[in-house]
């Protein structure tokens, strides 16, 4: 497998993020309603919402997801809070705010740990392809 470029590591953290959010809901399980389902007029319904259609991720997506998951125990917190902002496309000016500092500083410790993910991923490829030979 080809090294991943550092765009190409991007693109996967933004499908990941957009993966995780289509996942289903977590509830509580056990818990159930006995009351019975209220008919309402058609009247009724025109203010209401309706409610939103979730399409759930196919299991490749879901499988990369948490390829992309498992890339995040190489780098520190710190590092990982920023990637995942970027990946869910948060405006600079609130990663800035998170991270205290200025929007070019933010921006070079992005570009740092995607590189160093690169690094990390193309150095334990070569330890796996050892492995397994």
């Amino acid at each position: 497998m080809a090294r991943l470029t550092e765009e190409q590591i991007a693109e996967r953290l933004h499908e990941a993020a957009r993966t995780a959010h289509r996942l289903p809901p977590v509830k509580v399980q056990g818990y159930f309603n006995a009351w019975p389902a209220i008919k309402r007029m058609p009247w009724e319904n025109l203010g209401a919402e309706p409610e939103p259609i979730r399409i759930p991720p196919s299991p490749e997506a879901v499988e990369r997801m948490l390829e992309v998951m498992s890339w995040m125990v190489w780098l520190e917190e710190e590092q990982r809070h920023l990637l995942w902002m970027r990946a869910e496309r948060y405006p600079w000016r609130e990663i800035c705010a998170r991270m205290g500092c200025d929007r070019t500083t933010a921006w070079r410790r992005w570009k740092m740990a995607i590189a160093s993910l690169a690094e990390a991923i193309s150095s334990n490829q070569n330890e796996c392809r050892g492995i397994y030979r």
